[in-house]
């Protein structure tokens, strides 16, 4: 077995070829014929324009881990894959190339580029599956979608269809988030806000009667050239008087009207408002209360339009600049403020938005969301992890805008709505109509999240009721998300299931937030700190990043990368070969078959059982929680400290003794010990755990399809816990002892051990090898109720004490001072636990057993403290 295992840790070699085995044997794949109950979660489809990041490495990590798990437990576990067509994004990167060449999508024409986008999509959809594999994820390939294949686009096609017969899609001029570089309408949630130094402008509007002026301000000074009216509060007493007359539009020349409106905050400013109906939602809405002309000043791309005058052909920005000018000159403009104010961006481009008035497609969403709103509100709404989410999700729901669902794009579901040549009516539907020669389709594209909204049961076989996979794996099970798309996509998910499915499209939703660098500030290009995680995987392996990943933080909370902290994990695989390889070098030649742990086990044996009985419950307990954290802390104690530290070493007394029947024990705790906890760390290291359990005793093909660890209650001893821990106190102690003085574990040095009670001293007894190899005393004297011998150090165990002789060792003064800081220190332990017992809501609502737990801890550390008193006031006595 062992010809197969490197001497060192390689994980670039043990990683090669691993991931196509696991494919070609199609471990991965759900199997609907077997019966088994299922378990579903569907990829959140990565965007089809490049690279993952590091985020992307944690969130399909976490689901790696979750339906790893839930396979080995013996669930029919389907990890549906897919990608996102992407539409802004991948039209842009798409026409970024073009221009390379020196060419546009329009010199192309819609079909020709479209072919070209298909061959950007077939490129980095391969570079994306590359990705996944590098990462070791068990997804069900056989089972991948994409948003834009003939199935998914059907549902697309079905949903606007449906809604649209229901009234809930409409076709109407609204303003929109307008992105002048990509030229396309964009969702409210797609803006991002940013604090921009800006200024406010103040401006006097005249009265057309001569009589005077009135004053208004603004940010945006280029707007004032699509004004049409003038509002103040109709409880105004400083303009109610002026309601009705007009105004002059300064530069254009245009008489306008003052209107008194509610919306107008009084305490505001001056009190008027200058109102821009094309540019500006809530002037939209004052104007249709006021029935007002909408003037729109701008071109798609930002640049001024015929409306703006003299202006024409102006970029936006340098608009401002030549229009503040002029209204200076005109002594129009008679005050400028600086203002530091929130302006909208546009994710996709970064550009400033621009609220413009177009015509669009919107989905009606009230009584989509309350739908959703009043599911999470009864007993059989989503479980959102943490639930702290939960208020994220119905505060959003509960206060939503109706969603502008069209893009002016080319990359993307085509709207199946067509308008007829001649008398412009309306006709959607799933295909042309009859006559299509008569009707011309509109050109735009839905909103990528339109599509994304369905994923969960488009991607499996929806609108087909009567598909068995949509039968048997929808609703999914859980949904792994960022926090930061909870209304871009979960919210969207949610109400499109309700409505088209009639149930919530997943059982749980697991919030992780964002991976930001070791200083806690969030990864970009412009601060050059992002990390690709393929360069992590070349220079530690996948396993190190994905444990690192899904340990390194809670449930919800962000997540600080750190290079140093991947390199430990590194180590802690690194410890695990070789743990393992030692184990295997044991067990030559050993079969599955005479792994027997039915004869007399030594105390170690029985306490390694009895701890990966208690980690098996801990980590299946955890995980089912989604406290992957805890689990790491949990997997990382055992097999560090417990079986590599502790059990590996004591194993080597049976393994290199005479005693035949204690070897083939020791051997065959060993491979169970090693077998099970390969099978608790296999979904967060998969490949390591591979390669270490292809060389163990093991029955099956692959560790990916073995059945998940259970606690066997016959393996589980705590009395020989107990004396294992005595034991492992007093070597922990002599070690200590010899640190402090300096004293090499190679220098012999007598040893005697005094026990409180038989019992100990029966223990201490029947253990004594263990004693005399890791304490490698001298002599070794064990007996009950020992006085101190004159000049030598102590320490104080549960249930015993050891003395070492001073001579050689330290002075007197150097073990006073140490017993101090040891009195402190069990004093201290004191406190607390009499302060938990004297807390009466503590006693009164704690668990019995707890309570319990915390008196016996009252009477050992008490019990310590005197006894290191005791020792102090001898060593005075001298």
């Amino acid at each position: 077995m062992t010809e197969q295992m490197p001497t060192k840790y390689d994980p670039q070699g043990i990683e090669k070829g691993r991931y196509e085995w696991w494919i070609d044997n199609k471990f991965f794949e759900a199997k609907p014929e077997s019966g088994k109950t299922p378990y579903t979660i569907v990829i959140p489809p990565p965007n089809v324009t490049g690279k993952l990041h590091l985020g992307h490495a944690w969130d399909t990590t976490l689901q790696d881990i979750m339906t790893r798990m839930k396979r080995m437990q013996g669930y029919d576990a389907l990890w549906l894959p897919g990608m996102d067509h992407a539409g802004i994004a991948t039209q842009a990167k798409v026409e970024g190339k073009l221009r390379e060449e020196g060419k546009s999508r329009y010199d192309l024409g819609r079909e020709k580029f479209l072919e070209e986008s298909w061959k950007w999509k077939e490129e980095y959809a391969g570079h994306i599956r590359e990705q996944w594999s590098k990462l070791g994820l068990g997804l069900d390939y056989s089972r991948e979608r994409f948003t834009l294949d003939e199935g998914l686009s059907d549902a697309v096609k079905e949903v606007f269809v449906k809604l649209y017969e229901k009234k809930l899609i409409y076709r109407g001029k609204y303003i929109i988030n307008w992105d002048p570089a990509t030229k396309t309408a964009i969702s409210d949630i797609e803006v991002i806000y940013k604090d921009v130094q800006g200024a406010f402008y103040h401006m006097r509007y005249p009265l057309a009667d001569g009589n005077g002026h009135i004053e208004i301000a603004t940010t945006r000074p280029e707007t004032m050239l699509g004004d049409t009216a003038v509002a103040v509060h109709p409880k105004d007493e400083r303009y109610q008087h002026l309601i009705g007359k007009k105004i002059i539009l300064p530069i254009v020349g245009r008489e306008m009207e003052i209107v008194a409106d509610d919306y107008v905050d009084m305490e505001f400013g001056s009190g008027a408002v200058k109102i821009t109906p094309a540019h500006d939602p809530n002037d939209f809405e004052i104007g249709n209360r006021h029935n007002l002309e909408r003037v729109l000043i701008m071109h798609e791309d930002g640049t001024m339009n015929e409306n703006a005058g003299k202006y024409e052909g102006l970029d936006r920005f340098e608009c401002r600049k030549q229009i503040v000018k002029d209204l200076q000159d005109m002594d129009v403009l008679f005050k400028i403020e600086e203002h530091m104010h929130s302006v909208g961006h546009s994710e996709r481009s970064g550009a400033v938005v621009e609220p413009y008035l177009s015509t669009q497609w919107f989905v009606d969403m009230k009584p989509l969301a309350q739908k959703s709103v009043d599911l999470q509100k009864g007993e059989e709404g989503v479980n959102f992890v943490p639930d702290r989410f939960e208020k994220t999700y119905l505060h959003w729901m509960e206060n939503i805008r109706d969603w502008c669902i069209s893009r002016q794009l080319w990359w993307g579901h085509q709207i199946p709505a067509w308008y007829h040549n001649e008398t412009g009516e309306i006709y959607v539907g799933m295909d042309a109509p009859a006559d299509a020669e008569n009707w011309t389709q509109d050109e735009d594209v839905l909103d990528t999240w339109f599509s994304s909204a369905l994923w969960p049961f488009s991607t499996l076989g929806w609108p087909d009721a009567d598909n068995e996979e949509l039968k048997r794996y929808y609703p999914t099970d859980a949904l792994v998300t960022g926090y930061d798309i909870i209304n871009f996509w979960v919210s969207r998910m949610i109400f499109q299931a309700l409505e088209f499915t009639e149930e919530k499209p997943f059982k749980d939703v697991l919030i992780h937030g964002l991976v930001r660098d070791a200083e806690g500030r969030k990864m970009s290009k412009s601060l050059g700190n992002g990390v690709d995680p393929m360069d992590v995987i070349a220079e530690y392996g996948a396993d190190s990043l994905r444990y690192f990943l899904a340990t390194a933080s809670s449930p919800g909370q962000d997540l600080r990368f750190s290079m140093e902290k991947v390199e430990s994990v590194w180590n802690f695989a690194n410890k695990i070969w070789n743990a393992s390889r030692f184990a295997l070098m044991n067990m030559e030649g050993m079969t599955y078959e005479e792994i027997d742990l039915s004869g007399k086990r030594s105390v170690a044996d029985s306490w390694i059982l009895t701890r990966l009985n208690e980690t098996i419950e801990q980590v299946t307990h955890l995980a089912e929680r989604y406290e992957f954290g805890e689990v790491g802390r949990s997997l990382y104690n055992f097999i560090w400290d417990d079986f590599c530290d502790w059990y590996i070493e004591m194993a080597k007394l049976p393994l290199y003794g005479e005693d035949e029947e204690a070897k083939r024990m020791t051997r065959s705790v060993l491979a169970y010990v090693l077998d099970n906890t390969m099978r608790l760390l296999h979904p967060f290291m998969p490949f390591i755990t591979e390669e270490i359990w292809q060389n163990l005793p093991h029955q099956g093909e692959s560790i990916t399809i073995a059945a998940w660890p259970v606690v066997d209650e016959s393996l589980s001893e705590e009395s020989q816990s107990t004396n294992m821990k005595l034991l492992m106190d007093i070597i922990t102690a002599v070690r200590t002892i010899r640190a402090e003085v300096q004293s090499p574990m190679s220098k012999k040095v007598p040893l005697t051990i005094s026990a409180k009670d038989e019992n100990t001293h029966n223990v201490l007894t029947t253990n004594a090898a263990y004693i005399e190899r890791f304490c490698n005393p001298e002599t070794l004297t064990i007996g009950q109720n020992i006085a101190a011998p004159e000049k030598s150090m102590s320490a104080v165990v549960s249930g015993a004490e050891l003395f070492m002789p001073l001579e050689g060792l330290i002075d007197v003064d150097a073990e006073l001072a140490r017993l101090q800081k040891e009195l402190e220190k069990w004093a201290k332990e004191v406190k607390l636990v009499q302060g938990k017992l004297s807390n009466e809501r503590f006693v009164s609502k704690a668990p019995e057993t707890v309570v319990a737990e915390e008196r016996k801890k009252e009477a050992d550390y008490l019990e310590k403290h005197a006894t290191v008193e005791k020792r102090m006031e001898e060593l005075k006595n001298l």
